[in-house]
């Protein structure tokens, strides 16, 4: 039994065409049903349905042999014990810090609200700026507009929701995509199953 976990929302329904051209159909729609174990077209392989900052958790202990995750998640969690084979090009955005239209440069100390401390507290480092990081699960809008922090770093997509704010995207952190994840253990012991399926990834993507 091969099990995938995935989240649901934005990459679960980018992940489905390749699963399915995989040959993985799943035969429950989670948006209409409460189950959290999917079971599949295949006997021998189940979908779990996790939150999405869980999947290399689920992959890395082995409560999942393989995961659909966000680079942004694998960053902040730290994914060094995962096998990491494909970028799958799904879920496409981009990490960046973002203030005021007007805001002058940042210093050499700076406050900054965001989700990814891990992630935040490298970047900055690297530039030799001293950061006070401010974590928060939401609303990142909003800590510049009422004096929290001087700048969020945040997921960008359109930036419309920046621009409704007065605020916009300035520096570029890295492009996000979600990627597999394979745990070390699974790859091993089950890789004539796994194998196929990383290939079958290889081949869609090649030809989209």
């Amino acid at each position: 039994m091969l099990t995938i976990a995935v989240s649901k929302g934005r990459i679960y329904e980018d992940a489905l065409p390749l699963l399915e051209a995989a040959g993985i159909v799943p035969l429950d729609d989670p948006k209409k049903c409460r189950k959290l174990i999917l079971d599949t077209n295949r006997d021998d392989v189940r979908l779990i349905i996790i939150r999405a900052t869980d999947v290399p958790t689920f992959v890395e202990h082995g409560a999942a042999d393989l995961g659909i995750a966000g680079k942004d998640v694998l960053l902040e969690h730290g994914a060094q014990t995962l096998y990491e084979p494909l970028d799958l090009g799904i879920a496409r955005c981009r990490m960046m810090t973002a203030t005021f239209v007007d805001a002058p440069p940042m210093g050499r100390r700076v406050r900054v609200a965001t989700k990814y401390v891990k992630t935040a507290k490298s970047y900055f480092a690297n530039l030799g700026i001293q950061a006070e990081i401010i974590k928060l699960y939401g609303s990142m809008e909003l800590a510049p507009l009422v004096g929290l922090a001087d700048c969020i770093v945040d997921l960008v997509e359109t930036g419309n929701t920046l621009k409704a704010n007065g605020l916009e995207p300035k520096e570029l952190i890295c492009e996000i995509s979600s990627r597999l994840v394979v745990n070390k253990a699974s790859m091993k012991m089950k890789h004539a199953l796994i194998q196929p399926l990383i290939d079958q990834f290889e081949i869609t993507l090649a030809n989209q």
